[in-house]
């Protein structure tokens, strides 16, 4: 069995059946298959081009790494679990395919550095894949931000009512989460994209290689700096990883605001049938189990960025195979992360508001109260004993069981001496909304300032805010 492995030649005795299973990564890192060709022809092509190969023999190499794409494509490559991992199964391959030619395409590389390149390849494209994703998911809050602007609801801070905003300037603050996930994401792409091929196992190599061709021909942006630190380094996982959490954890605060609002205590909200699920004996049911699933799976995330930098806390220079490890929590934060954003999005475009509901909310928690102690204020109150005059009319409305604005300018001025007439306009919700004139707030002025940006950087990206009803999708 020993001399069917790639380095069995310093080996007498086969491989343990069980040690054989217990070390294959096959399992974890066949994904990574069509990087890891698209980096050995580029190694292939170099070695021509640096005289290491011949140009017949790249050609052949080449044309036999086009072969295994198509039969990857078709479901026939013969995967065996004894070679190891994805590498060793495309090298053995290519060595029946081309014959001896193969053999030579590993000339100035080790699968240290031949896995962190496809490593770090697919690392790259997923993570664009998660930002064509934010951008639609952004794209869909902005464009029913739009529809909302008038729609006002509770803002609420410690689970309780604060002070009335619109559904707007709500939807906008996630979407300005989701945007610094871009942003994050941007400034992490280029220290995921270096190429490590040249440091061979750890120390470089002897043969004239051309680092920068390879990194060049690939598309990647820089070529690593240290041989050691090349093969060893995990940190664009790590912040890759941790991106992927951040943007999870957004997702669930959404999902978790979706899951409240949809129950019919708040009932500001009316889930989708198409992301809904019903009960198995309760036939009224309709369960937000998209929203609790996205939730839920956001631990599997969490669990990832724990898994891998614990694996990475205690390893010396150079490649330590506990390295082999590395790749399920990037695969498990890929499919976590990718499908949760797209379907966000198609529920956040489809999602049914109801402005009713949030209205009728609005007339329970005494909102207005702030509103109560800005006015005094700007009767000549200090601030601190308006806010004590503002709490004891608030009790007194509260024993009456009425609202602020239901009590007589007579019951106001016995805790407020300084209130007038004009004091119910400023307790209007409508109003109370409107004067929050500074920048970045839940005014009419400044929501449309923040839609405004939001579009324009949209557009930056290539996407229009506007939103098909029918499909929940964006134009």
């Amino acid at each position: 069995m020993s001399q069917r492995k790639p380095w069995g030649g310093r080996f007498a005795e086969p491989t343990d059946p069980l040690v054989e299973r217990y070390t294959s990564s096959l399992h974890l890192d066949r994904f990574l298959a069509e990087e890891d060709i698209r980096g050995s022809k580029a190694h292939a092509h170099m070695l021509a081009r640096q005289g290491v190969l011949t140009a017949d023999e790249a050609a052949a190499i080449v044309d036999g790494l086009a072969r295994i794409e198509a039969e990857m494509a078709s479901g026939a490559f013969p995967w065996r679990e004894e070679l190891e991992d994805v590498h060793m199964n495309i090298e053995a391959r290519l060595i029946e395919l081309v014959g001896d030619a193969g053999r030579k395409l590993h000339t100035g590389r080790s699968r240290n550095d031949q896995t962190v390149l496809a490593t770090r390849m697919v690392t790259a494209k997923f993570v664009r894949q998660w930002r064509e994703a934010l951008v639609e998911l952004i794209a869909v809050l902005c464009a029913r931000a739009e529809e909302h602007r008038a729609t006002l609801l509770p803002g609420y801070t410690h689970l309780q009512p604060a002070q009335p905003v619109s559904l707007a300037h709500h939807l906008l603050a996630y979407a300005q989460m989701f945007r610094r996930d871009v942003e994050r994401i941007d400034d992490i792409l280029p220290r995921i994209e270096v190429s490590p091929l040249g440091a061979a196992a750890l120390a470089g190599t002897t043969y004239p290689l051309d680092p920068e061709g390879v990194a060049q021909e690939l598309g990647v942006g820089r070529v690593f700096a240290n041989s050691m630190d090349a093969v060893s380094d995990r940190d664009f996982l790590l912040e890759t990883v941790f991106c992927g959490a951040m943007i999870m954890m957004h997702m669930s605060r959404i999902c978790e605001e979706i899951i409240l609002w949809a129950n019919p205590q708040f009932g500001f909200v009316r889930l989708p049938d198409a992301y809904s699920t019903g009960s198995s004996i309760m036939p009224q049911k309709k369960n937000p189990d998209v929203a609790e699933l996205m939730r839920g799976k956001t631990g599997r995330v969490y669990g990832s960025l724990v898994s891998l930098i614990t694996l990475m806390k205690g390893l010396p220079l150079t490649y330590n195979r506990d390295l082999q490890e590395d790749k399920g929590p990037l695969l498990v934060t890929h499919v976590a992360v990718h499908d949760s954003v797209r379907i966000l999005a198609g529920m956040m475009a489809r999602l049914e508001f109801m402005p009713q509901a949030m209205a009728a909310a609005l007339k329970r928690g005494y909102l207005n109260a702030t509103e109560l102690a800005d006015y005094l204020v700007g009767r000549g109150v200090p601030f601190r004993d308006a806010h004590h005059q503002t709490g004891a009319v608030v009790a007194y409305a509260e024993g009456k069981g009425v609202a602020l604005e239901a009590l007589s300018l007579e019951e106001i001025q016995r805790f407020a001496p300084l209130a007038q007439e004009d004091v119910f306009a400023v307790l209007a919700l409508e109003a109370a909304v409107a004067r929050r004139i500074t920048p970045g707030g839940t005014g009419p002025q400044a929501v449309a300032q923040q839609i405004d940006e939001l579009r324009a950087w949209l557009a930056s990206q290539g996407v229009d805010s506007a939103l098909r009803q029918d499909e929940g999708r964006m134009v």
